[in-house]
């Protein structure tokens, strides 16, 4: 059994992973909410956000941290047009075509990826990336802890534009009755691309925050993919709430699952936690039944 010396920093590791894992998720769970598509193109795109993050800093020198006002607008535009100019016009109505066409717009992705920045994996150095800050007897990696920070707070301005801004007033009336909000003046469409736009946004935010204690090549993406996915079912299908909830679960659950079986079995308490909610709430954590 593991000391508390050592349990505490497994488990603030955990929630400062959970919480980056939470604001990719969070990205995710808004797309399918409004628009009800799973977005196969999410890992995909912030392998490109990091990719961008990655060339602000070896080619200009600016600081992941600061390259935030550049990351955010830049997937938030790629998104919106993306949605615009390729998903809307593909569907059809039909939510099958979205389906293929973000599958489409990865694959394309992470195949320019490899066309243009070979399979090399990359990462950057910082002044600050092997700094540590100790909290009682854990010592935390500073990236980490600003990496935490910074998603709990892009999460919570989400949070407040959803409930709070005519913005998200028009969005959830859409999410919730779309033909309702047709009814009552708002453009439909707009809507769907700013979603859209949002849901990059959240991972260009992400990738500023991952790339001084992480790495990029054209494959990174899948892995974050595969633990946003969990986290979205895990938490309920389009809940802002379950997003940020589940991805805390998951960051925890991976670290301690690394602490107490070996890092590369660490995954193993993610999908133990994600069965047993499957099992006994198959709506997800804050999924409402149907």
């Amino acid at each position: 059994m593991p000391d508390f010396d050592i349990f505490l920093p497994s488990l603030l590791n955990g929630l400062a992973t959970g919480a980056v894992y939470a604001l990719i998720a969070v990205g995710l769970t808004l797309v399918y909410g409004v628009l009800h598509i799973i977005n196969f193109a999410h890992g995909a795109s912030l392998m490109l956000a990091l990719y961008a993050v990655y060339f602000l800093k070896e080619c200009w020198g600016i600081d992941p941290y600061m390259a935030l006002p550049i990351a955010i607008p830049g997937m938030f535009a790629l998104g919106y047009a993306l949605q615009r100019a390729i998903i809307n016009r593909a569907s059809h109505g039909k939510d099958e075509n979205s389906l293929l066409a973000t599958l489409g717009i990865a694959i394309v992705m992470e195949n320019l990826a490899l066309l243009f920045f070979q399979s090399d994996t990359r990462s950057i150095d910082t002044a600050y990336s092997l700094r540590t800050v100790a909290i009682g007897p854990a010592m935390i990696a500073v990236p980490k802890l600003l990496a935490c920070a910074g998603a709990l707070a892009v999460s919570g301005l989400l949070y407040w534009i959803m409930g709070r801004t005519d913005l998200g007033r028009a969005i959830r009336a859409v999410a919730k009755e779309k033909e309702g909000a047709k009814l009552m003046g708002i453009d439909v469409d707009h809507v769907y691309a700013m979603s859209f736009g949002i849901g990059l946004a959240c991972l260009g935010a992400a990738a500023c925050f991952l790339l001084p204690a992480y790495y990029v090549n054209p494959q990174v993406g899948g892995g974050f993919v595969l633990v946003a996915f969990t986290i979205v079912v895990l938490g309920g299908m389009g809940s802002f709430a379950g997003a940020l909830a589940g991805g805390l679960l998951v960051g925890v659950a991976e670290s301690l699952g690394g602490l107490c079986l070996g890092e590369s079995l660490g995954q193993i308490g993610i999908f133990a936690i994600f069965i047993g909610v499957v099992l006994l709430r198959p709506q997800g954590l804050f999924g409402a039944k149907a």
